[in-house]
């Protein structure tokens, strides 16, 4: 750790508490609790990054907020933009580490694609992120961060936690996360605009279900579980079976174009890379039609990203349309997902912070 991470970690950083505890801490400082409602204020609402930009508060209680905390936002170290509009951003954490954030703008929404861990250790075996070696997992301010610091921060509707990183191997800062962006008394987001991505890890996905409102997607890339544990180490601790049983137990309402009050509750989906010869045969088809009986839910089809020495290869665009058409006629609402950022190496499995991290090391 640097001097100016270890100065860091000798303060308080704001960014990532509570009102409640942003009150509690102005208390602590000898300060009037309502000190605290205005520091969440400006941190939230204005997304400052230094005390001196606090005009309501004194002077004095600025210079000793100063000597013991930080605000924590800061902005992102790098950005480069796709040939269609998307833009991938490099975030410094506060412990030194890099993350990537994506930011996919169209026409009907602006989404940020959100990480929670530099690198990952579910080692999936077509995921870039999964092939960069594990840092660290983000506090709430590092996720926080990558929100409240994005330049188009103002035309944000949607978030995905689908970047680098299993939120449900950092469950404590993301449902953090999510209850300051979406209780009623902190940001009071609707849960509807955001989404969580999992490969599955049952302990931190029943607290999310019991916790949050948000949308779930899990990532189920093939049906058969001896088949996925060989992409999916994940699947030996915990199987699909057994995510499925979970599932059961819970209410979701499918979202259709034609049933738009569904919107009403927690939606969930899967998330289905599509690889040539492997997983998109109709047996596969087949198994997941079998597989998601009785759930409420949709599937987002995927066309898989090359990455360097893969044995994986992309299913064509015919297959996967046939694909489609085979689950809906059985009953699976499904889509294929839009593809953004390839480019940029920002689409779906490309996230790695490596060569970037090397970049910023050596312009330091």
């Amino acid at each position: 750790m640097n001097q100016q991470n270890s100065s860091i970690a000798e303060k308080t950083i704001l960014l990532g508490l509570t009102e409640e505890e942003m009150c509690a801490f102005a208390l602590t400082l000898g300060m009037p609790k309502f000190v605290g409602k205005q520091l969440h204020n400006w941190i939230y609402q204005h997304r400052v990054v230094s005390f001196s930009e606090m005009k309501n508060i004194s002077e004095a209680n600025r210079r000793k907020l100063d000597e013991v905390a930080i605000v924590g936002l800061h902005a992102p170290e790098v950005s480069q933009r796709s040939k269609d509009g998307t833009v991938k951003y490099l975030y410094r954490t506060l412990r030194g580490n890099y993350v990537e954030t994506v930011y996919i703008p169209t026409s009907e929404r602006a989404t940020l694609c959100v990480s929670c861990q530099v690198g990952c250790k579910m080692n999936c075996q077509f995921c870039m992120t999964g092939r960069q070696t594990w840092n660290e997992s983000l506090t709430t301010a590092d996720i926080l961060n990558q929100i409240f610091a994005l330049p188009e921060y103002d035309n944000l509707s949607n978030l995905v936690f689908m970047g680098q990183g299993e939120p449900f191997d950092n469950t404590d800062h993301i449902l953090k996360s999510l209850h300051i962006l979406t209780d009623p008394k902190e940001m009071a987001w609707s849960p509807k605009r955001i989404t969580v991505s999992t490969v599955g890890i049952l302990p931190g996905l029943q607290r999310f279900l019991n916790e949050s409102r948000c949308h779930l997607a899990i990532s189920l890339h093939n049906p058969f579980p001896d088949e996925r544990k060989d992409i999916m180490p994940i699947e030996k601790a915990y199987s699909i079976t057994q995510v499925i049983s979970l599932l059961h137990q819970y209410d979701f309402c499918l979202k259709t174009p034609h049933s738009e009050e569904a919107t009403k509750q927690r939606r969930l989906s899967f998330e289905y890379i599509m690889f040539r010869d492997q997983n998109d045969s109709l047996q596969h088809a087949n198994a997941i039609v079998e597989l998601v009986k009785g759930l409420d839910c949709r599937v987002n089809l995927i066309r898989f990203h090359e990455i360097p020495d893969s044995p994986f290869h992309g299913t064509d665009l015919t297959k996967m349309e046939h694909f489609r058409d085979y689950l809906t006629h059985h009953g699976v609402f499904t889509t294929i997902r839009a593809s953004r950022g390839e480019d940029i190496l920002a689409a779906c499995g490309m996230l790695s912070t490596k060569e970037q991290q090397r970049q910023a090391g050596a312009n330091q």
